[in-house]
């Protein structure tokens, strides 16, 4: 799949390259309730080893989403399905945006950020309290009857029990994770160099602590049976295959994209190869084999 907020919507890559169809799915970009200008400029910035965002969720809110984007997704043959990626400040705020999905031609599912501040809570993130993260889940999946994937966020010391949560609150599928926060000093200014002073940290600095928190998540989503899509960091298709062995069932490719859009298509080719060369006649068998 393509990760939130790095394929756009799907429309603006598609003359890229004519083979999009063979991917498991195209994410788009965090949806809100109502259009979002984001945050202020320098809104994103190169690190060492990845890329830190401070994008504020800039969107074009739900219903010119419906109005503008749907219709081309619905009008496309062949092609992968389309889920979206919806976040709130309020819990009325994710259920109301599920509402106005159902139903909906070219959409195929939600994917639940519960990454965003709830206002109610003083700013802190849904995702780092297993209360809050179900209450969002639960009233999510009262609102709509497409499948429901809730993208877990790191900046948490309880990964599991969140994921446990979300899984007995409803949830078809744990996606995880999301971006770690962190900050960049201009020293020539010295201030922060983004203008929201912090981000989100991605791409291939990430990848061990996401390989990580698949690893310990699949231990609680195995037992509900509920599947987890492994996201952060994955650059080749080595790493998506480490991200399969410690327990995803599927993999989201994000910054990677930045720099070569067909990143995701390369990573599946590779996998594939992986697979014949290994004589693995479905990739099943090897789904959570790293687990001790």
């Amino acid at each position: 799949m393509t990760a939130s907020g790095t394929f756009g919507y799907g429309t603006e890559e598609g003359h890229i390259f004519d083979d999009i169809q063979k991917l498991g799915a195209i994410i788009c970009k965090g949806t809100t309730l109502e259009p979002r200008e984001g945050n202020l400029q320098p809104r994103i910035t190169e690190t060492a080893f990845g890329a830190l965002n401070s994008i504020g969720l800039q969107n074009i809110g739900i219903d010119a989403l419906i109005k503008e984007q749907a219709p081309i997704w619905a009008s496309w043959k062949k092609v992968p399905p389309v889920i979206v990626n919806i976040a709130g400040a309020t819990i009325q705020e994710y259920a109301r945006i599920a509402e106005r999905l159902e139903g909906v031609p070219g959409i195929s599912g939600i994917e639940v950020n519960i990454s965003c501040p709830n206002v109610k809570a003083g700013g802190a993130e849904f995702g780092t309290d297993p209360t809050s993260a179900a209450e969002v889940t639960a009233a999510v999946k009262r609102a709509t009857s497409l499948p429901v994937l809730v993208k877990l966020t790191p900046n948490t010391n309880d990964i599991t029990g969140i994921a446990l949560a979300v899984a007995q609150a409803g949830a078809d599928a744990i996606s995880l994770i999301n971006t770690l926060k962190g900050m960049v000093i201009d020293t020539t200014r010295r201030k922060p160099l983004l203008g929201n002073i912090t981000g989100g940290l991605s791409g291939p600095a990430i990848k061990p602590v996401a390989l990580y928190m698949v690893y310990q998540v699949y231990q609680v989503a195995s037992a509900v049976t509920i599947p987890v899509i492994g996201c952060g960091g994955i650059t080749t298709a080595q790493d998506a295959i480490e991200f399969i062995m410690a327990g995803a069932s599927a993999i989201q490719v994000g910054t990677a994209s930045f720099s070569n859009p067909r990143a995701p298509l390369d990573i599946l080719e590779g996998i594939i190869n992986f697979l014949r060369e290994k004589e693995i006649q479905n990739i099943s068998e090897i789904i959570g084999v790293a687990q001790a």
